[in-house]
């Protein structure tokens, strides 16, 4: 299982070497850059959700042409 955290930066050293000394956890810290595209990739897939629910509008292909 994969589980991603947000911890406070000033406990993050804590958590860290606790984690650590579990044999059976590995763990590997997200650059910011990474971490923001988690979350957009994580947002996008929630919004496809929705449209196939049909509780969100999509945009048509044509339109985001055109707002380019």
């Amino acid at each position: 299982m994969k589980v991603l955290l947000d911890i406070k930066d000033s406990k993050a050293a804590f958590i860290m070497e606790l984690l650590d000394n579990f044999k059976y956890v590995k763990t590997e810290t997200l650059t910011p850059y990474k971490a923001e595209v988690l979350k957009s990739v994580k947002q996008a897939v929630e919004e496809m959700k929705l449209v196939k629910e049909g509780k969100l509008k999509a945009t048509s292909a044509k339109d985001l042409l055109d707002e380019l």
